[in-house]
């Protein structure tokens, strides 16, 4: 792998067409991306009608067709609905009101869920008058004494800016379906508009005085106050490569270091007190992705949030994936130079890993024997089938990292990315080992499961009653092979209350996790999942041999440690498995603590019955979990993720996304894909509520933003 740290572009221009044809690592341009399935569409007949046979049609029997083909297309709507029940249930409106309708947290009537009132409800009281004022949002928790303050330009001069949020909630603002803000600290008395959120970054003012460009064509009233206090900060000829290395020298006195004699960091629970340790965030990218405007302020503000106003606590990569093999990347630096100069922007170079599938041979070499199945016909090191190979290799060199966050292009997070980071470590750190991988198979659903407490305990009652064993630390099975860590004793994940005789409810509690994903953590077997079986280099195996988990959608958080494990199982053991299967499995089969982390999730429509239906569709495998037979993974049901916010597939996270970014878009109701709703002249009218605000909240996938991109 080629890591590039120096200097700048020599040509900055981002207008020449890249030389080098790419795959998306999770966003793959003119493909499918994982678990999509494509029909083929062929025509009935591609021959030109007849002249002498062309019959004039009437403006009647136009007309006359035109409603024969609507009912036709409403029939099929049923018949989609008689398999997918949800698309009868109404559509939720809270989600799109405005600024002007604000109230107190403590004054929210939720449109949904409600036992009370039917969704939708009427629209909120509009408040008249002058529109509040957003202010600094600082959810940093560390001794500001102890963190040296960090500057976005060598001089000192410029410093970070905060991201700005409104107190209070728009009226009748849905609450999350699935997950919690409160389970996990995240503050849900809040909310963010584009320009509170983005505006910091360069969003709604020209690129000429150093901005990105977006957002100017939307209803911006009131917007200024969002750079009263710092100015429109010029990002023109940013380096952020050097800002977070300023930083990072600044805070050294803070932060974990290596060995200077092995190199490694000090092994878990021997941290020296006071100290933290690095965080790496990994952003995944490739030579032909198309940087928008929304692209470039989403990334510096992963950058500012988390590295340079956490005093280094983060570091942010890019992980670019060149395709083309005929390319030396490790040759030359003018190559590598020439690769940056169409490929990613001049900003940004400085925080660059190149890295091809090529390379996964030379670290990878060898044959993986007993391939049980490749649905997607791809390379088994190939980034669709093997996505970690390359994290893996660039946490093997890169020991000053306790954590590597997987993060993609196609995320977006509404709010502060350092408290969805911290919030969700420190969360998954209290979490006790014992009926870990029981919750993890579970969506959290507050309306039916009521309290994480009660949570737990309705999961211990429905484990205790399917007879199943727990499964607590490394778990045995034919063929099995050990690592070098635990063949040498050095590998030893359980605490001492894991131990007969311990506290079983303190076992892993204080532990960081392993592995931390952002949807359950499901048992493939029976599943119907299609990739369950997509593996390699394993003996004996069964439906359930090797024991296997996956989660969808390969965001998250995982540990050196595991990533050294997966890493020794390719090469010393050459196994391997699907991308986002291998991970979790590796957890398992090792006895490394995961956690899925509850965040909150919205959904388009109001689910009837309150709860339990929403339970019934998305912990629709056995004993209320996503595992096993007729899970919400498998084929036939992964439908009911479409109108969620946060899955491979889903279409209402793009619409509520690009309608809070102002944009008019289709809001799906009715016949012919429903009305044009939303955009700069519905924010602007004056009987209305303004422009969206929304609570803190991660959209996935987000493959297109402005009304121009498709």
């Amino acid at each position: 792998m080629v890591e590039y740290a120096k200097g700048s572009s020599t040509d900055s221009s981002m207008e020449a067409t890249p030389e080098f044809t790419a795959y998306a690592d999770g966003n793959f341009p003119n493909d499918e991306p994982a678990n999509t399935y494509t029909a083929l569409i062929v025509p009935i007949s591609e021959a030109p009608e007849d002249p002498q046979t062309f019959e004039m049609v009437s403006e009647e029997d136009e007309l006359i067709g035109e409603k024969e083909e609507e009912e036709e297309r409403e029939e099929l709507k049923e018949d989609e609905a008689d398999s997918k029940p949800w698309l009868r249930y109404p559509h939720l409106n809270g989600y799109f009101h405005g600024l002007r309708s604000l109230i107190k947290s403590s004054k929210l009537v939720p449109e949904y869920p409600n036992t009370t009132n039917s969704a939708p409800m009427p629209a909120p009281p509009i408040n008249s008058h002058r529109l509040p004022r957003p202010t600094p949002y600082k959810p940093y928790t560390t001794n500001k004494d102890y963190i040296k303050r960090c500057y976005l330009d060598k001089k000192g001069n410029i410093i970070p800016p905060d991201v700005l949020a409104y107190k209070g909630i728009p009226q009748h603002m849905p609450d999350p379906v699935v997950g919690s803000h409160e389970v996990l600290g995240i503050r849900d008395d809040i909310c963010f508009d584009r320009f509170g959120r983005f505006g910091p970054y360069g969003f709604g003012y020209a690129e000429a005085e150093g901005g990105a460009g977006g957002g100017q064509d939307t209803e911006k009233s009131s917007s200024d106050a969002v750079w009263a206090k710092t100015g429109k900060i010029h990002y023109g000829s940013m380096d952020w490569g050097d800002a977070q290395e300023r930083c990072l020298r600044a805070n050294e006195h803070r932060l974990v270091q290596p060995d200077a004699d092995t190199g490694e960091l000090p092994q878990i629970g021997t941290m020296i007190k006071g100290k933290t340790v690095r965080q790496a965030v990994v952003v995944r990218c490739y030579t032909s992705y198309k940087w928008t405007a929304m692209a470039v302020v989403n990334l510096r503000a992963l950058i500012t949030e988390l590295s340079l106003k956490s005093g280094g606590e983060y570091t942010v990569h890019i992980l670019l994936h060149v395709l083309d093999s005929n390319i030396p990347i490790w040759a030359d630096e003018t190559v590598v130079q020439s690769v940056l100069d169409v490929s990613i922007p001049s900003e940004f170079h400085g925080l660059v890993t190149l890295w091809s599938e090529e390379q996964m041979l030379l670290f990878y070499p060898g044959d993986f024997q007993n391939e049980q199945s490749n649905p997607s016909g791809r390379n088994i090191r190939g980034v669709y089938r093997a996505a970690h190979l390359p994290l893996q290799v660039f946490a093997s060199q890169h020991p000053e990292y306790e954590y590597f966050w997987n993060w993609e292009m196609d995320l977006r997070y509404l709010g502060n990315y350092f408290e969805l980071f911290d919030r969700v470590g420190r969360w998954a750190e209290t979490q006790p080992r014992s009926l870990m991988w029981e919750r993890n198979e579970r969506y959290y659903i507050p309306s039916y499961h009521g309290s994480w407490d009660n949570f737990t305990n309705i999961v211990q009652k429905d484990h205790a009653e399917s007879g199943r064993q727990a499964i607590l630390g490394p778990v045995d099975f034919p063929g099995k092979r050990p690592l070098g860590s635990e063949q040498s004793g050095k590998l030893r994940p359980l605490d001492d209350n894991c131990d007969k005789g311990g506290d079983a409810t303190q076992c892993g509690v204080g532990e960081g996790a392993d592995l931390i994903t952002f949807n359950p953590i499901f048992e493939v077997a029976e599943s119907g999942w299609v990739f369950s079986n997509d593996m390699a280099g394993y003996t004996d195996v069964t439906d359930s041999v090797p024991p296997r988990r996956s989660c969808i959608v390969t965001a998250g958080r995982l540990s050196r440690r595991l990533l050294l494990a997966m890493h020794e199982e390719v090469w010393r053991h050459h196994r391997t498995m699907f991308s986002e299967m291998f991970p979790a499995s590796v957890a398992l089969h090792h006895g490394f603590k995961a956690i899925y982390a509850p965040h909150p999730i919205a959904l388009e429509r109001a689910w009837i019955p309150v709860g339990s239906a929403v339970d019934q569709g998305f912990n629709s495998g056995r004993d209320h979990s996503t595992s096993g037979s007729n899970s919400p993974f498998c084929m036939k049901n992964e439908h009911v993720h479409k109108g969620s916010t946060f899955y491979f597939h889903s279409e209402f996270t793009g619409l509520l996304w690009r309608r809070w970014l102002g944009h008019p878009q289709m809001d799906g109701r009715g016949r012919n894909g429903g009305d044009l709703r939303g955009g700069v002249e519905e924010e602007s009218r004056p009987e209305g509520s303004g422009r969206m605000c929304l609570r803190s909240m991660l959209f996935h996938p987000i493959k297109f933003e402005g009304p121009n991109e498709s």
